[in-house]
């Protein structure tokens, strides 16, 4: 492998393609020759894709899901334009001049409908929509010049009445040629034309024309907001030829003309996608003399525009250019902050970003990309040096990025790498020393200014003045928190045009730590549903979550003396038991005495036990809010294991067992576990699923001691009592960090603080052999502490392929539920009685609903499982997956009837939405294509290809399989995809992703051997588009007729088959598409005339015949034609 070439310093910027829309536009059914994207635009929430058909599509951004669709009988779309500061409302211009203005109703859940319907441009070309930026008003310019705009009334009232009052339609102005771009900003409407561009007032009504000089062509201009904070007015840029822009101030004045034609003689930068390498080549071209049919605003500092070359991104203030890409056949392009939709003419849709480098390299790092991520960082190798890139693309992520790369495959690209780690100077040693002072005990926060403050975290230490200026510290935490989830981290591109990035939000010095530490221990992506996008964003929640329980263990301490003597709420009746996740928590059922209910008081805890546990947890706490402890793997490990030990001093059985069962009824109704909220999960670091499965490898490889220790250990396991309610009663307040800690424990798999054997010696043997049996043991020894939603989750995550953790869970919600009279009236009755005292009597937000489901599951079967549809998202797929472990046939049965009970355009979104993690795409395909499938050997012959016709056995799960394979994924999952449609012989899957793929050779070699022709029939047949994939499918086919003769169809009668793949239906499908003489000509090339029979020659005839008739008729209206245009002219 070459050395990659080196891009100058000067190029800090980069377009990227992540991830491709084309199996969006097939989902769309916008591929095919005869429906295709004609036109597009985006807003924050949706990307709005317009279609020849008259359709309107708008998809969600947020995990590209199709929401609506909106169709028109006016003709095809040939604009559309979201309204940017409402996302309800979108206009839409047909072929025929009519607009359209729909109101999407979404946040009262109703259909979209048309609230205005312009003709006013009918029988003219609409060319530009434009929204107004304040109130409800779309602007529209025709091919004519003329400009109207569109004033919409929201109100309810005008709704009603708006079959008798009509919407104002207001003619602008008509200016002297076709209306190439509008734009909108602050009551100006920017108009340009063919030949000038015009400035008007909306509200005073005034026009001006902005320059002297007329132009001749499509040149675009655009507004250029200003910046609020320092005073900025708007400028316009207009464009001019050769490559040139004016300057325009907000009033119309021309202020300067920018020259960028020398400027563009530098080489083109690559665009980093998954689908070629990035190339880069040295040499200067010519300077380019360019005329740019539109401008668009992009970010902040930057203008963009495209030819049919390429997109250009400039910063006109700076006169630079940003950068340059080689980009073909543009027709139009949306921008939504930085990124590009742009539209190609051939009605394809691709996703561009723009980033800086380092932004571009961290997110090809966290999709596991580690060629492309390495050779656009040898690529811009000196951005990354000079810029403050390797702030964020540390030595730590480049030695680990190096590691990736196989030294036989890529040797001169490590070495590149090798010489670029060498380049990178040390950090800034003050700040090094700064944070290197701080020692394990304390804390500390960063002041908006960069002052380091100081927090001891000894407990007794803190005054209330301390205590009030934590508090005012959370809050500004709090406001950064809310400034960086409004905007994502990968949403902005840093410094784009060089001033200001998202170190704007944060000090320099907070920047530097949360860069050091997250990089450090954190992975680059881990697929858990509750990690933050951003590790900024997630320092700052977790230390927000951390610092209020320190408050409130601060408060505890307090009132730690005071009198013990509490008065117990009483137990509510049977039928208005519920789960109240906000208010409190779920209390312990157990057998009620509803005759007589008198107040109960707890008895007195007692203080020595729970003064030693609740110091232990407040230390904990206080211990958990430094980052220098929360993001180092061990040392949060070791505080976690030395508070388990301290909880297991207290709860052990010994110490209560003097507790009366008198005392039962008033410590039940004094227990409960809080089910705290699920958006403060903990973090599972990666050495921690590390160690986990590291400790399952190695309980196939334990010594014969250590597995009979586990088998011992298994059987005491089963003779544990399952400790639901505590032995002894805990304040609330006490309860709820007790529960937060316990749950974390459970996530990070610290279980235990010693393992003792029979000799009391710590057994090290047994910790690694048998997670799984440990984690059940927590179970049983904590349930009544556990936050049961969190934890429910940890097991599905971590204890994937260890059931009976899962089955321990479940018990111990069977154990709770037990005596609840809900659970004793299920277990009478058909299957149809008890869902419906589920549904009456359940609420959906109990964690009991699974125990109940588990219990139906057991008596009814697969039937029980295909009902519980109905408490979808409640229980999710993820849980019947578990319940069902043992039968996963039963599981499939399930996620089918799940998908199948919504809409059919909307099964695809929602089985992409129940893919969390992702990794779930190719367990569930594996699943569908082993069971209820034809067997191996009558899809595929001993060499692994595919018999005659198999592609047309039926499979049980086939809809499935399809939605699976159809959804959008990259690259590499496309491939793993592939393979197993290919291993298994699902033959219509494997030919769908051929197509994808662009593996047209593949495809066409199966539809050989296939020998169906109907497969290159139709609308949606594979036909050759090349001269040289014709020779291919010729040569293929004459060599499978020298092959001994197929089985049978799968209808057991080979003649009643589709009609077979041989020479002679090949050339007549060859004759139709090329026409009979090169079809001939190219069947001599291939010597394959002597196998033609007289058919061939007969329809070759036929076809001659009609191009002759064709080509007459089409003369004949021609010179009819002609006469016509001439006497009307006469």
């Amino acid at each position: 492998m070459t050395f990659v070439p080196v891009i100058p310093e000067s190029y800090n910027h980069v377009l990227a393609e992540f991830e491709s829309l084309d199996p969006l536009l097939s989902a769309l059914r916008l591929d095919s020759a005869r429906l295709k994207c004609t036109s597009i635009a985006v807003s924050r929430k949706w990307l709005a894709l317009g279609s020849s058909g008259g359709g309107l599509n708008l998809i969600q951004k947020e995990g590209w899901k199709h929401r609506l669709f909106l169709s028109h009988r006016e003709g095809a779309i040939s604009q559309v334009a979201c309204c940017l500061h409402d996302d309800d409302y979108v206009a839409v211009a047909t072929s025929q001049g009519l607009v359209v203005v729909w109101e999407l109703n979404q946040e009262r859940r109703g259909k979209p409908e048309r609230i205005y319907v312009s003709s006013e441009h009918k029988g003219r070309k609409v060319t530009a929509l434009c929204w107004d930026t304040a109130i409800l008003r779309v602007f529209i310019g025709d091919h004519m010049g003329k400009v109207s705009a569109i004033k919409l009334n929201t109100s309810k009232q005008a709704k009603a009445s708006a079959a008798f009052v009509m919407f104002p339609v207001q003619t602008i102005t008509t200016v002297d040629s076709c209306v190439v771009q509008l734009d909108y900003l602050d009551g100006r409407l920017l108009i340009s034309s063919l030949t000038r561009c015009f400035l008007c007032d909306t509200e005073r009504e005034k026009f001006w024309k902005i320059g002297n000089k007329e132009r001749d062509g499509e040149y675009g201009a655009c507004f250029f907001p200003g910046r609020c904070s320092a005073g900025q007015q708007p400028l316009i840029y207009c464009a001019r030829p050769g490559s040139r822009m004016w300057e325009v101030n907000f009033d119309g004045e021309v202020i300067s003309t920018h020259q960028f034609k020398k400027l563009l003689s530098s080489p083109p930068l690559p665009v980093i996608n998954l689908r070629s390498e990035p190339q880069y080549d040295h040499t200067v071209g010519s300077s380019q003399s360019l005329s740019f049919p539109k401008l668009l605003h992009l970010s902040e500092h930057c203008v963009l525009t495209w030819t049919e070359r390429g997109i250009y991104i400039f910063l006109p203030q700076n006169v630079q250019v940003l950068l340059w890409s080689e980009v073909k056949d543009i027709q139009d392009v949306a921008v939504c902050k930085n990124e590009l939709f742009c539209l190609n003419l051939n009605g394809k849709v691709s996703h561009l970003s723009l980033l800086s480098v380092e932004r571009c390299v961290e997110r090809l790092l966290r999709k596991g990309l580690w060629n492309l991520a390495a050779q656009t960082c040898c690529l811009f190798q000196n951005s990354i040096i000079a810029s403050r890139g390797r702030k964020t693309l540390t030595i730590d992520k480049l030695e680990h990025l190096k590691s990736q790369l196989d030294l036989t495959t890529y040797g001169d690209l490590i070495s590149q790498l090798e010489e670029l780690i060498l380049k990178f100077e040390p950090l800034d040693s003050a700040c090094s020393s700064r944070r290197s002072s701080i020692s394990s005990h304390e804390s500390f926060s960063i002041l908006d200014s960069g002052i380091y403050r100081i927090i001891n975290s000894r407990r007794g230490s803190q005054s209330d003045e301390d205590s009030c200026s934590l508090h005012s510290q959370t809050l500004s935490e709090d406001e950064r928190l809310k400034e960086f989830t409004s905007h994502q981290e990968e949403d902005q591109p840093d410094q784009c045009c060089g001033s200001h990035g998202n170190e704007d939000n944060v000090s320099h010095a907070s920047v530097m730590f949360e860069t050091d530490k997250n990089e450090t221990f954190l992975p680059f992506g881990i697929p858990l549903s509750f990690r933050s996008p951003s590790p900024l964003v997630s320092l700052q929640a977790v230390k927000e979550s951390v610092s209020s329980f320190v408050r409130k263990t601060t408060e505890k301490i307090g009132t730690l003396h005071t009198s013990p003597d509490l008065k117990v709420r009483p137990e509510p009746k049977s039928d208005e038991q519920s789960c109240e996740e906000d208010v409190g928590p779920v209390t312990c059922p157990k057998e009620e005495n509803t005759e007589g209910k008198e107040e109960v008081t707890s008895q007195p805890p007692e203080e020595d036990k729970f003064q030693e546990l609740k110091m232990a947890t407040a230390e904990a706490m206080t211990k958990l809010q430094d980052p220098l402890v929360l993001f180092e793997p061990q040392s949060l490990r070791m505080v976690l294991q030395e508070w388990l030990s301290q909880l297991e001093k207290t709860f052990a059985m010994k110490d209560f067992s003097g507790i009366s069962d008198t005392d039962n009824s008033s410590m039940e109704s004094n227990q409960g576990m809080l089910l705290l909220d699920e958006s403060k999960k903990g973090i599972l670091d990666e050495e921690d699923e590390k160690e986990k499965r590291d400790s399952l490898g190695n309980e196939e490889t334990v010594d014969q001691a250590a597995c009979e220790s586990v088998n011992s250990l298994r059987e005491s396991l089963d003779d544990d009592i399952f400790q639901v309610c505590s032995p002894c009663s805990i304040a609330d307040s006490l309860q709820k960090d007790l529960a937060e800690v316990t749950t974390l424990c459970l996530e990070l798999n610290v279980l235990n603080s010693e393992i003792k054997s029979a000799s009391r010696h710590v057994d090290h043997t047994l910790q690694q052999c048998s997670p799984e049996i440990l984690a059940c043991q927590f179970l049983k020894k904590y349930f009544f502490l556990l936050d049961l939603k969190r934890a429910k989750e940890s097991i599905k995550l971590s204890y994937t392929n260890s059931p009976c953790v899962w089955d321990t869970f479940i018990e111990g919600l069977k154990e709770m539920a037990s005596s609840n009279p809900t659970y004793i009236k299920m277990e009478e009755g058909d299957l149809p009685t008890r869902l419906k005292l589920l549904d009456d009597l359940v609420s959906f937000d109990s964690p009991l609903l699974i125990a109940y489901a588990t219990r139906l599951y057991e008596k009814f079967g697969e039937s029980a499982l295909r009902s519980l549809i109905r408490f979808y998202p409640s229980i999710l797929p993820s849980d019947v997956m578990q319940l069902c472990h043992h039968h996963p046939a039963q599981f499939l049965a399930y996620l089918d009837s799940l998908v199948k009970s919504r809409p059919e355009d909307q099964r695809p979104f929602f089985l992409e939405s129940l893919l969390q993690p992702e990794s779930l795409r190719l367990d569930w395909l594996l699943l569908a294509v082993s069971h209820d499938a034809p067997p191996s050997t009558s899809t595929m012959d001993d060499e692994g290809d595919p018999r005659p016709h198999s592609h047309l056995f039926s499979w049980g799960y086939s809809q499935l399989i399809l939605h699976l394979i159809k959804l959008p994924a990259d690259f590499t999952t496309k491939e793993k995809v592939t393979d197993i449609c290919r291993s298994h012989g699902f033959w219509p899957g494997y030919l769908i992703l051929c197509l994808e793929l662009g593996r047209r050779r593949e495809a066409f070699t199966n539809i050989v051997y296939l020998n169906d022709m109907s497969l290159m029939e139709g609308d949606n047949g594979w036909i050759p588009e090349t001269v040289e994939e014709w020779k291919l499918l010729l040569h293929l086919v004459q060599n499978k007729s020298t092959k001994p003769a197929p089985q049978k169809s799968p209808n057991g009668n080979f003649s009643d088959g589709p009609s077979p793949i041989n020479v002679e239906n090949v050339a007549l499908l060859l004759a139709k598409a090329m026409g009979p003489d090169r079809a001939w000509s190219l069947l001599q090339e291939c010597g394959l005339t002597l196998e033609l029979s007289e058919r061939f020659t007969r329809t070759c005839d036929i076809l001659r015949i009609a191009e002759k008739r064709q080509r007459a008729l089409i003369q004949s209206m021609l010179e009819k034609c002609d006469r016509f245009l001439w006497s009307q002219q006469a």
